[in-house]
């Protein structure tokens, strides 16, 4: 097989792209640069971000926002989170989830990403799918929904692998619509044009 029919096979295969890494390596940050290429050049951008809340210089929990930038508490740690009121409560280390708050804001957009109209153009972000984010059973089914779809493409973020699997990030890991994109210190101010390019051939495959 010639390399243009190769590529125009892998080109066609790939509908969401995701950025896996270490903590701290840059993830997000390469995340929102490439949304940020992408409305310059005509793209719909929409989903969420995951980032940490400083207080005096110590970090004391995370927080989802919104590419509209509306923000809402993902997780505290505890002596910040206060009493769960008899709720079940969700930890992953020191920190408390907020699994109501995580939800009232996740949600709503991926049940608006799903009602779009099929003629646009639409990136989703998800920064990302983590062991937070997981204690949600609704997260889990509107993920699931949203990479069988085909309302748009999805950039999101998933963890190294790490200890127990976490079954959904697995599941993302080894589907053959998804281009994962590994990311280091060394390599991830190179990936963004590498990551714009995947995305704008995912996006020829879900207009």
């Amino acid at each position: 097989m010639c390399a243009e029919a190769l590529q125009q096979r892998v080109d066609e295969m790939f509908k969401h792209v995701f950025l896996t890494g270490p903590p701290g390596v840059g993830k997000s940050t390469l995340v929102q640069k490439a949304c940020e290429a992408l409305v310059s050049s005509g793209v719909g951008v929409e989903g969420f971000y995951t980032q940490e809340v400083r207080e005096g210089g110590r970090r004391v929990g995370f927080d989802v926002v919104t590419v509209t930038g509306e923000r809402g508490h993902l997780s505290r740690v505890r002596d910040v989170a206060g009493a769960s009121h008899g709720r079940r409560e969700y930890t992953v280390g020191q920190y408390v989830v907020d699994l109501p708050s995580f939800e009232n804001l996740a949600l709503p957009l991926f049940r608006n990403v799903g009602a779009a109209d099929g003629g646009s153009r639409k990136v989703f972000v998800i920064d990302e799918i983590g062991k937070m984010e997981l204690f949600s059973q609704s997260f889990i089914r509107a993920v699931r929904q949203t990479l069988d779809g085909s309302a748009c493409t999805i950039l999101g973020t998933i963890p190294i692998p790490k200890g127990k699997p976490l079954g959904l990030v697995e599941e993302v890991r080894s589907r053959r619509d998804v281009k994962v994109f590994t990311v280091s210190k060394e390599n991830r101010n190179a990936l963004l044009q590498e990551i714009l390019v995947t995305l704008h051939e995912c996006l020829k495959h879900t207009a």
